[in-house]
């Protein structure tokens, strides 16, 4: 098991790493068919100051193409280099997913679903154990990224338990422009952190299958802000205030559309709507029927469908909401 000894020594997945260095150590994943074995890198860098862990987590989902952006912008701008501490960045936890632009494993697994995994179970679940018990262990906060599925383009947001202040605390810190008090999920990689008595931040933002400059940005920044308040940003580096503080989210709903057909936004993500307002249009392709969206009540829009075609019942708007409207928060 992953562990920090007495002299402040690093032990991870069968390596030393030595205060003041850096190391780039692969977990072995599984093998391919044609038995050539897929690894993940892990990205360790150390300050000869002890200090805390920080773990950057991105890609548990294969598709989510911003979350991988920020960390390897944290790792190429030497972000991840700390004045006192540890920062372990892995920008792709499911290498195989990213290779195929997939969410899941190659089993069809939902990787966010199997934490904390078992030795002997499905892929998925095996390498989930393994990333439980031979990394984790030294985290003492973690940073994980992740995006909207399919065409579902979240506004930035940090998602956090509702009553847990030290996470709405730090919520506060990272500032993205909106804070989601959201359940953990069964089985997810931020339940098991929170079992473990890990401090986690979930930062959601874009849309799977997409890059975006902008999320990028506020999760790079809001990286920034918690290492400073940690005291482990370097001081060449400006901590970035944010322009506004955080807008906090406690109750949310989702809008569905009422007939299938093509989808026409005409709205913005995160911007706020008032009850009645006309934030998008459903028609036909054949310029025979054209039905106007009307937003049930006031509120920010935190969740766009960005598919140029919906079914009946498909999720269109994720609304903020007051408590009588609430519904459960989208998948991690």
């Amino acid at each position: 098991m992953a562990h920090i000894d007495k002299n402040n020594v690093l032990e991870i997945l069968g390596k030393k790493v030595h205060p003041g260095t850096g190391a780039v150590i692969n977990l072995n994943m599984a093998k391919l068919y044609t038995t050539t074995s897929v690894e993940v890198p892990v990205i360790i860098e150390r300050s000869k100051k002890p200090g805390p862990v920080v773990l950057l987590t991105a890609g548990i989902h294969g598709d989510e193409i911003n979350g991988v952006e920020i960390v390897r912008q944290v790792i190429s701008k030497n972000i991840n280099k700390p004045v006192k501490g540890t920062i372990i960045c892995i920008p792709v936890v499911n290498v195989f997913g990213f290779l195929n632009m997939k969410r899941e494993f190659p089993d069809g697994r939902d990787l966010n679903r199997v934490f904390p995994g078992t030795k002997n179970g499905s892929l998925a679940s095996r390498f989930a154990f393994q990333f439980v018990n031979k990394i984790l262990p030294v985290a003492d906060f973690c940073l994980d990224f992740h995006t909207g599925g399919a065409s579902r383009f979240n506004a930035a947001q940090v998602r956090v338990l509702k009553g847990d202040e030290k996470s709405i605390k730090f919520a506060n810190i990272f500032n993205a422009p909106f804070t989601m008090h959201s359940k953990t999920i069964g089985k997810s990689y931020r339940e098991t952190c929170y079992r473990q008595g890990k401090m986690v931040l979930l930062y959601e933002g874009g849309k799977s299958m997409d890059s975006n400059k902008e999320i990028a940005r506020h999760g790079v920044e809001g990286t920034m802000r918690i290492l400073h308040h940690l005291g482990m940003l370097k001081p060449r580096f400006e901590s970035p205030d944010p322009p506004v503080k955080t807008i906090v989210i406690e109750n949310s709903s989702w809008m569905r559309a009422k007939y299938s057909g093509l989808l026409h936004v005409k709205i913005e993500c995160g911007k706020h709507v008032e009850k009645g307002e006309y934030i998008a249009t459903i028609t036909d392709p054949y310029g025979k029927f054209r039905h106007k969206v009307i937003a049930p009540h006031t509120g920010y829009i935190i969740n766009v469908n960005e598919s140029p075609i919906v079914y009946q019942g498909d999720a269109i708007f994720h609304i903020s909401a007051p408590p009588r409207q609430a519904e459960d928060k989208d998948e991690e």
